[in-house]
């Protein structure tokens, strides 16, 4: 009767051992399980939940669909860090140069964006010649001569996990924070890393909306690092307004840049900080994460962090004479909107401004969509900032004209300006999270 007999033994509330998680993966996989008892498993998962143990051996088997990467020959120990979403969101282009300038390698597998959250292989690309279709001898030759490189995820890296994504997606248990866990670190185990940190977002801009969901969904992933023998930690963040300035791939880009040299705001920075001084320590460059933030500062203070960038960009095909001396090619179209009163920057909708963003061509509403690099918007403000009446709030960049001003008025009605700030400003660090197992 199998794979009935899995599905009810879910179903009832039963707790799956490993051989029947593996087969029913591999059967899936192979094609000899049917959407339609798939999908009746994942709503039992769903509904019923999974162990730390079920959870831990559902990644396993996802990342075991497929080739698991061998970064062997890469001496030291290889750290990858991940997030799960946000808006505005550099800290991959901008910690992966100062890990490595810190002397850590870093082999970043990444993935492009869906609605609208970027993906940092949309934004890479936006500058003009840099190539993320690396074959894996030149991915792993790079890492050893330059430290870092990055490249888009292969299609056979957790295959499994692809298809049950889409499944997932079609039958309403997207929401399940196991299958959620699973997924995430399925792709991290197959990527070969010896380490992982783990950027989990909450708020308006995240998929997990308050703190506490945040904080349940990183222990699962860091438990199931745990339990697979991949060191893992996690940093809440919080995505209730945009992390950086800029919304957008070639802003983005401009971004990560303008940070490097040190002139970053104040939110971006911190997260920047927190993750990279958690990877140095991870890979067992630090003694302590508070040795490891000193590190990481004194590695972006000399400017090593941005020189390291523009080598990974040269190594990977692209240009870098723009960089220090303009910006890259924006949209041909701009909308200025400016503050109508006087106060503080209270709220920043991230979604919506996200939403707005993806509208005008920065995301995708679907995988086949082709992304505009050129548009988005920067941000003059951020969250918690004074601001006088006709100060600039923010400029819209558009390949067409027509909407502009209908955007703008959905764009300035996400920002809040009160007269006063609130009494205990949230910060965008959440708190950390380690393995209890």
């Amino acid at each position: 009767m199998w794979p009935q007999d899995c599905i009810i033994h879910k179903r009832d509330g039963g707790e799956l051992s490993r051989k029947e998680i593996y087969r029913f993966i591999t059967d899936y996989t192979s094609g000899n399980i049917p959407d339609y008892q798939a999908a009746a498993w994942l709503m039992a998962v769903y509904l019923q939940g999974m162990t730390p143990r079920e959870t831990t051996d559902l990644a396993l088997a996802m990342a075991h669909s497929g080739r698991i990467a061998d970064l062997s020959t890469v001496p030291g120990i290889k750290v990858d860090k991940h997030s799960t979403g946000g808006i505005a969101d550099t800290t991959t282009l901008i910690v992966v140069p100062l890990v490595a300038a810190a002397g850590v390698p870093v082999a970043k597998m990444s993935g492009r964006g869906l609605g609208f959250t970027g993906g940092t292989l949309d934004k890479l690309e936006a500058i003009p010649g840099f190539s993320t279709q690396l074959t894996t001898n030149r991915f792993l030759q790079q890492i050893r001569q330059h430290g870092a490189a990055v490249m888009g995820q292969t299609t056979d890296l957790a295959p499994a996990d692809k298809l049950l994504y889409a499944l997932r997606d079609a039958t309403g248990t997207v929401e399940s924070l196991p299958l959620i866990a699973a997924s995430i670190m399925s792709k991290k185990i197959a990527a070969g890393a010896d380490a992982v940190v783990l950027d989990v977002k909450y708020g308006d801009g995240a998929f997990m909306k308050t703190p506490a969901q945040a904080r349940q969904l990183a222990q699962q992933m860091v438990d199931i690092g745990a339990l697979a023998g991949l060191p893992t930690c996690a940093v809440l963040t919080s995505m209730e307004a945009p992390l950086g300035m800029a919304i957008g791939n070639s802003l983005e880009i401009d971004e990560a840049v303008e940070t490097l040299a040190g002139k970053g705001n104040s939110r971006l920075t911190a997260v920047v900080e927190e993750i990279g001084s958690r990877m140095l320590y991870m890979a067992h460059c630090t003694a302590t994460v508070a040795a490891g933030r000193e590190k990481l500062q004194a590695v972006w203070k000399s400017g090593a962090g941005l020189k390291k960038f523009k080598e990974l960009i040269r190594t990977q095909g692209g240009e870098t004479g723009w960089i220090g001396k303009h910006a890259l090619t924006q949209a041909p179209f701009v909308y200025t909107a400016v503050s109508t009163e006087g106060g503080y920057i209270t709220a920043i909708k991230a979604k919506t401004l996200g939403e707005i963003a993806m509208r005008m061509g920065a995301g995708r509403a679907q995988k086949e969509d082709v992304v505009q690099p050129m548009v988005g918007i920067r941000l003059f403000k951020e969250l918690y900032d004074p601001v006088r009446p006709g100060e600039p709030l923010f400029t819209l960049y558009s390949m067409t004209e027509d909407k502009l001003p209908q955007l703008a008025l959905q764009a300035a009605a996400a920002i809040t300006v009160d007269a006063q700030l609130p009494n205990n400003p949230a910060s965008v660090i959440g708190g950390s999270i380690e393995a209890t197992i």
